[in-house]
């Protein structure tokens, strides 16, 4: 027997926790069914399934999201075709190229074959299908329209991986950039300007002041970068583990939403990230209440997932989505008004896709702008830089020549 510990939605969208002294995940994950309640997550009380350390960060999932992906879209393409689901399944048996992810499928197969529901299946594969997956496949065999169901989780899906890729494809070659001019700052400082120290000990001049600085960066990187590198090492793992704290990432994040540059982007992100994965419950027949305890758990930033649990709660007492979540003052005012309109015209969950579309490209948009600017100013900076080093290093020897003539 294990302790296991858990996160749930009631039927009246409520948030509940707790744990259950039992053999495996599945049976607390069917002791929480039993309950009338939807698991978000379950994890084992003292960590022993999840992995900590390094073993979590080399820890490799076995099926990636563009599998998963795959799966999704070549599933709901079979049931639409008109295949039962234990023959779609079979025949997706034959298509993973990784031995895992067929171990998986099989996994699956063998569930619905011995009665199962899909959702039951799929929840049985912790780590692999997240549980708004779960959850919105459970809502489509209810509703008995599987195959749309998984059409529009594709949907989702594919949307959620063309923004990270798209996000992610645009920061290549700033940080190639960016590592390219540190690395040959480091290597004028270290290895460039030291070679001059004993020609300026002979000269028997005063150095200029941007010589001495220029010369004690470069003997200090020179002698201490392992040092620097443990810093910063020990520097990050400070700020995570300072992060962990619930608190103090509520004030990281609210401060973060609040910076000129970085703070709209954010919101515009998570704006997105969540008005899609709302839709895409709400299209599902999933009630508001469930979406918005499901779907806030996509936010990345705690201060936002904070107004929508202060949104939920207004929703409970008959308070409108838009106004409680315009009272926060987190997401941007167009978001708002669209959902407004939204419950205004009875048609959230159309609206919701339309404010992630654009969201969507207004994130896009925005990266792209950074970007535009960021490459000539890191030009510039790279330019300045060598400049000052090639100044301390010429100063010298021109003072020297005029004293000289």
């Amino acid at each position: 027997m294990a302790l296991f510990r858990y996160k749930a939605v009631t039927s009246a969208g409520e948030i509940v926790e707790g744990q259950y002294d039992v053999v495996s995940e599945s049976e607390a994950i069917s002791k929480i069914q039993d309950a009338g309640n939807i698991p978000l997550e379950v994890f084992a009380a003292d960590g022993a399934t999840g992995g900590g350390g390094l073993a979590a960060l080399f820890k490799r999932e076995a099926m990636s999201q563009t599998q998963v992906l795959q799966f999704t879209q070549q599933l709901a393409t079979l049931l639409g075709a008109g295949q039962p689901l234990d023959r779609a399944l079979q025949i997706l048996l034959e298509l993973p190229e990784s031995e895992k992810a067929r171990r998986i499928v099989e996994r699956i197969r063998d569930h619905v074959r011995s009665g199962a529901p899909l959702s039951e299946a799929l929840e049985a594969e912790p780590g692999v299908f997240t549980r708004l997956y779960v959850n919105m496949v459970r809502a489509g065999e209810v509703g008995g329209s599987l195959d749309s169901t998984l059409t529009r989780l594709a949907d989702y899906l594919e949307r959620a991986k063309s923004l990270k890729e798209s996000v992610v494809n645009a920061l290549i070659y700033p940080a190639i950039l960016v590592v390219m001019v540190f690395a040959a700052l480091f290597v004028l400082l270290t290895v460039v300007v030291p070679q001059f120290l004993p020609m300026f000990r002979d000269m028997n001049v005063e150095l200029p002041l941007i010589t001495k600085v220029t010369l004690f960066v470069g003997t200090l990187l020179q002698d201490w970068w392992w040092a620097m590198i443990l810093a910063v090492v020990f520097g990050v793992a400070a700020v995570r583990k300072r992060l962990a704290d619930p608190e103090k990432k509520l004030a990281w994040d609210t401060r973060l939403l609040g910076m000129r540059v970085v703070g709209p982007l954010v919101a515009k992100l998570e704006t997105a990230r969540l008005a899609r994965t709302l839709g895409t419950l709400l299209k599902n027949g999933v009630p508001l209440l469930t979406a918005l305890s499901i779907a806030r758990n996509v936010l990345g930033n705690s201060a936002l997932a904070e107004s929508v649990d202060k949104a939920t709660e207004d929703v409970k007492t008959g308070g409108g989505l838009a106004h409680s979540l315009g009272q926060s003052k987190r997401f941007p005012k167009l978001a708002t008004q669209m959902i407004s309109v939204g419950e205004e015209s009875g048609e959230l969950d159309t609206m919701m896709m339309k404010i992630a579309d654009t969201f969507d490209v207004e994130a896009k948009n925005t990266v792209d702008r950074m970007l535009a600017a960021l490459v000539p100013v890191l030009t510039v900076a790279m330019t300045g830089m060598v400049a000052v080093i090639m100044m301390a290093i010429l100063l010298p020897i021109l003072s020297l020549s005029s004293s000289i003539q």
